[in-house]
């Protein structure tokens, strides 16, 4: 088949297999694997596969002996187990905190924009106010109405006794 001269030829430069696609897998699973290792459950595991293991190589019979007292293909296993659970943890940690980075990012921009919202309302409550020091308040309106009922009432006994002086209305 001929290949295509318009697109570049893919060259491999390793000769190990691709084996991710997707740079994020491997963060995924290592924070799977670290929020696995923080359970009581991998405790109850690893500690039941060491007292199996122990078991069976000091009471199994003497052909399933294959790791003598010391136990040093048990601790080999456990050096492993650490040499890859060290970067795979450390991994999951950086990840959470690029994460917590971005929450407290979207969260300093939230308390900007609330800080902003809580100044605009209280400008725009002063500018109410300085609005409202102009217009007739509901105290205002009863003084003067009280005011002008006595008033009236002044001007009706000034009436009356003027009339009282004077029958004929004069």
């Amino acid at each position: 088949m001929a290949e295509r001269l318009d697109t570049p030829k893919e060259i491999r430069r390793s000769f190990l297999p691709r084996v991710q696609r997707n740079p994020d897998t491997v963060g995924r699973i290592a924070e799977r694997f670290a929020r696995f290792m923080g359970t009581g459950r991998f405790l109850l595991y690893m500690s039941g596969f060491v007292v199996l293991w122990v078991t069976l190589n000091v009471v199994g019979a003497k052909s399933a002996h294959w790791d003598a007292y010391p136990f040093i293909l048990l601790n080999l296993f456990f050096s492993v187990q650490a040499s890859y659970a060290a970067p795979l943890i450390l991994l999951a940690q950086n990840r959470q905190d690029d994460r917590d980075r971005v929450a407290i990012e979207q969260d300093r921009l939230r308390a900007d924009r609330a800080l902003a919202d809580t100044e605009y309302l209280a400008r725009e409550m002063a500018a109410l106010r300085i609005a409202l020091s102009e217009v007739a308040t509901r105290d205002f309106v009863r003084s003067e109405l009280r005011n002008l009922l006595e008033d009236i009432g002044d001007e009706r006994d000034t009436a009356a006794e003027a009339a009282t002086r004077d029958p004929s209305g004069r």
